[in-house]
């Protein structure tokens, strides 16, 4: 045997089953629950204008605090006397300067320093892209090629953009894509202003960079904060009047810190920037606001941060949620309630429009869950969304269907499904307010016993939805005719039979509304649903039909 062909026929072959086996382990690796990485973008307060101290800022790398390099540099041309060379795309100690090789201290840079501190068992990642003196439109995806061949046109000359190849929001999504496999997004910080008026056309701009990213990225925005920092106000300065319409950004954002400039000094060369000990300052300031919104949990479980190389510290991806009841099916007849639908995620078990729960009760999918003045309920309801349950029909029959539901406007409603086919009427709001919940007629449907799938579906904006409920009608089920549904005599024992006839349990009870009591109380081992309770009295057989409802 030719040993030397067979082994270059199995190299291939092994380099492909090593590869994919590489490609099934990054499909099960999950983000690193205890990274968290920042985006920080702006112009020149943002990009590093404070004094680099080399023996403290630079001397060692900081404590779990990395960067994902957004250009290329040399260490002989990087700022102050650091001996880290980094490059684009590439994780590094967050060693200033961040941004550009020839900026400064940012506020970033303490921002990250002092988040640290703050959250022990937590890595901190930044995501640094900011030019200095441009407009919000640089970093708007849809404006700033225009930006840069018009007003902005000086500043492309000057070749900054050319570290984030001439697209500094193109460069933040990269990055970004690139963290999240490895990190959890955290929060936004945001400095710049000086080169614009900060009205509402600005902020609007603001929010809208922001919100392409979230959107790009497939974030909640009740979930990632934005912190923007004031300008300059102390001493002579060109642009405090400007901080009244940065505060205005909250109007703007789900989630917004807005970092107090107040007290902090310039660098006395010019009326724009902070000097070192302003940087600093600020830095920590944005740490204090972040940290007011965001969630602090960390994961004992995971494994600690690889700083070189945060891809070798990913998290076992959990296995994707199976298609199927919430709980258990749901038994008909009785009451659907509407937060309790499928598991197995969008797209399978429920549709909303809106990222998020905008509740933020129960559940942490998309579909949105709230307490108002009474249970739990599902609003915010839109046209076209729909959510699936698993219903167990007890027996044949003919139903009535009604719904418990609120709205204002008098015709948000939704219509019923059972296995894809239509049942009911449409249900439709009484138009009293969101905080008065009234039962509504949803017609009649006859339904076969056995396990069933059910899909509510939205028909108009908007109603709120508490249950929807199933009573059956007409005849008790065959083999249980001949029976007396009187309760006056009192039995000492008791038999209760499911609405197939089917012994449940025997039990003994002070009298039937002791038993009915108790049946409702929920005897052990029966399940949600219809039975019949029997005492075998002296004249006959006495029974009643009970509803158990955990």
């Amino acid at each position: 045997m030719d040993f030397k062909k067979v082994s270059e026929l199995l190299t291939p072959a092994l380099l492909l089953v090593g590869g994919l086996l590489m490609l099934a382990t990054l499909a099960n690796a999950a983000p690193n629950p205890n990274f968290h990485i920042y985006i920080a973008y702006g112009q020149s307060n943002m990009a590093g204008n404070g004094d680099i101290d080399p023996a403290v800022d630079q001397a060692e790398a900081p404590k779990n605090f990395i960067m994902l390099a957004s250009h290329t540099a040399n260490a002989s041309a990087r700022s102050g006397k650091t001996t880290q060379s980094i490059k684009a795309g590439e994780w590094a100690a967050a060693i200033p300067p961040m941004f550009h090789a020839f900026e400064n201290l940012s506020p970033a840079d303490y921002f990250g320093r002092a988040m640290v501190d703050s959250l022990p068992g937590v890595t901190v990642g930044i995501i640094p892209v900011a030019i200095g003196a441009v407009s919000i439109r640089a970093f708007d995806k849809d404006q700033y090629q225009a930006y840069f061949n018009g007003d902005g046109k000086d500043i492309k000359g000057w070749g900054w953009i050319n570290d984030y190849d001439g697209n500094p929001p193109g460069r933040i999504l990269e990055l970004a894509k690139k963290a999240k496999e490895v990190g959890v997004i955290k929060g936004f910080i945001f400095h710049q202003g000086e080169s614009d008026g900060t009205d509402a056309n600005w902020r609007k701009t603001v929010y809208k960079t922001y919100k392409d990213i979230i959107d790009a990225l497939d974030l909640d925005e009740n979930e990632v904060p934005f912190v923007a920092g004031e300008l300059l106000q102390e001493g002579q300065n060109c642009c405090s009047s400007k901080n009244a319409g940065i505060a205005q950004l909250k109007n703007n954002f789900k989630k917004f810190g807005l970092a107090s400039s107040k007290g902090l000094k310039g660098n006395g060369k010019d009326p724009y920037h902070f000097g070192r000990e302003g940087v600093i300052e600020l830095g920590r300031r944005y740490c204090s606001e972040m940290l007011k919104l965001i969630d602090k949990t960390i994961d004992p479980d995971a494994p600690a941060v690889n700083l070189v190389d945060p891809s070798q510290s990913t998290v076992e991806d959990e296995p994707p949620e199976e298609y199927g009841p919430y709980t258990e099916a749901i038994e008909l007849p009785g009451k659907v309630q509407a937060e309790n639908y499928n598991k197995g995620g969008a797209g399978k078990a429920y549709y909303d429009l809106n990222k998020g729960n905008e509740g933020g009760k129960l559940r942490k999918d998309d579909v949105d869950i709230y307490q108002p003045n009474m249970g739990i309920v599902v609003g915010y309801c839109q046209k076209g969304e729909w959510l699936k349950y698993t219903v167990n029909v007890a027996a044949d029959g003919e139903y009535a269907i009604t719904a418990n539901v609120a709205g204002d406007n008098g015709t948000g409603g939704f219509v019923l499904y059972m296995d894809d086919e239509q049942i009911g009427t449409e249900i439709v709001n009484k138009g009293e307010g969101f905080d008065t919940f009234s039962v509504v007629e949803g017609g009649k449907a006859k339904l076969k016993a056995g396990e069933h799938e059910l899909k509510l579906e939205i028909t108009n904006d908007w109603i709120d939805i508490d249950y929807v409920e199933f009573a059956l009608l007409g005849e008790v089920p065959e083999g249980l005719t001949n029976v007396r549904f009187d309760m006056t005599e009192a039995e000492s024992s008791f038999n209760l039979f499911d609405l197939q006839g089917k012994h449940v349990a025997s039990f003994r009870a002070a009298g039937m509304d002791a038993a009915v009591r108790m049946v409702k109380d929920g005897i052990k081992g029966i399940r949600q649903g219809v039975y019949l309770v029997r005492a075998a009295g002296s004249v006959g057989i006495k029974q009643k039909v009970v509803v158990y409802e955990k």
